[in-house]
Formats: C-alpha cells, sequence, structure tokens
C-alpha cells in the first residue's frame, strides 16, 4: 500500500496535465489527512488524502482508506457508493515511496518514472461536508519485477494503478464500473525506478509498519 507520494508542483501540472492552479495549495509531500491535487472529470480539485477522513471516523478507531483494493473495490462498504456511481479521478503527483526489506530493514524507496515526467495514478473521490476526500486504487503485484521487491518478505505484494496519458479521459469519463475495471493494471516496469530516498525516524517508522 501506498502511504506517501510527492504531488506536482503548479508548474508540472501545467506543462504535464494541462491544467492551471494556484502555488502552494498543498504540501510538498503527502501522507495521511494531508491535502492534495486530484484531477476529476470536472476538473482539478484539492482534497484529503484518505476516503474517511480522521474527522469521520468512528472514536478509538484509525481506519485505513489511503488505498481501495481493485478485487474488492465494487463491494467494500467504504467504496462501493463512489464506484458504483462512477466517482473516478486521478491522483497525479511525481512519485511515491514504499518500504523494501531486501537489506533486512524497511529501506524508504522513492518510485518514479525513469524519464522524470509527472504521472496519474486510478482514485476515487467522495464529498465531505468540509472539502473532497480520495483514494488511491491497488492491484496485486506479486510477480511484477518493481513492485514485488517492496512490502514484508511473505506478505502480499501491492502496486498502485497508474494510468496511462492516453487514457486519462476515457477513464474520468467512463460511466460504466465494469468497463472501468479494465483500466486497473499493473504498470510497465521498465517505466519506472526506484531509488532509496531514506527519511526521519518518524516517518521511516511508517514504513517499518508496512
Amino acid at each position: 500500500m501506498c502511504v506517501n507520494f510527492t504531488p506536482p508542483t503548479a508548474a508540472q501540472l501545467r506543462s504535464h496535465f494541462g491544467i492551471e492552479a494556484e502555488p502552494e495549495l498543498w504540501p510538498a509531500e503527502t501522507w495521511a489527512d494531508y491535502p492534495a491535487p486530484i484531477v476529476r472529470a470536472e476538473g482539478l480539485a484539492v482534497a484529503n488524502y484518505g476516503f474517511i477522513p480522521k474527522a469521520h471516523q468512528p472514536p478509538g478507531k484509525r481506519l485505513s482508506t489511503l488505498n481501495g483494493r481493485v478485487e474488492s473495490i465494487g463491494e467494500r462498504q467504504s467504496y462501493r457508493q463512489a464506484w458504483r456511481e462512477c466517482q473516478r479521478a486521478l491522483s497525479v503527483m511525481t512519485a511515491f515511496y514504499e518500504p523494501c526489506y531486501e537489506r533486512g530493514r524497511a529501506l524508504r524507496m522513492r518510485i518514479a518514472r525513469a524519464d522524470g515526467e509527472p504521472f496519474a495514478v486510478a482514485a476515487l473521490w467522495r464529498a465531505w461536508p468540509e472539502g473532497l476526500a480520495f483514494t488511491q486504487l491497488t492491484i496485486n503485484a506479486d510477480g511484477h519485477p518493481l513492485m514485488a521487491r517492496m512490502h514484508r518478505p511473505g506478505d502480499e505484494k501491492r502496486s498502485l494503478v497508474v494510468i496511462p496519458p492516453a487514457a486519462y479521459q476515457d477513464w474520468l469519463h467512463c460511466r460504466d464500473p465494469e468497463q472501468a475495471r479494465t483500466f486497473l493494471t499493473l504498470f510497465p516496469a521498465e517505466e519506472f525506478i526506484a531509488t532509496p530516498a531514506p527519511k526521519g525516524a518518524a516517518q521511516q517508522a511508517l514504513f517499518d509498519d508496512q
């Protein structure tokens, strides 16, 4: 699962996605309950990372809704209404981060396009009284050359679903949930690279838990 990513700058949104945005509307890195840019059929929005924001979670509980599994997205209570009502979005970014245990303990790895370009991940959005929230979609990656290296040994390997640029509008405007599933595939491993990106102890602990 992904718990941390780097959103594009306003300049990158303009150059790669053709979208105008005010600078500094979101932090340079995104973690749970941070604001981040998403693209919907209606255009750009700033939304909470996490489908059920902390303020709306049951007392004494902490539900993880940063990622929705594509295998159960139409059945899980948290996501099924948004999926069936085609509330699809693109979570836009320049990199995401995952733990790699190849050296025995979690090492934070930065996963980005080899050409350095921004990219977009399949997402769902929903509305709350104070604004929008989103979740990113993930798929099994046990056999993926890059993503199978991430997470704890023995755990299921999973990957964010990257939507190619040619399919951005088709994904956003698809009104058939079953047809939308055809977009939910693993990205070509050769188009991405993973490099070490260690952080401070507090942030590293979030990766140690994955």
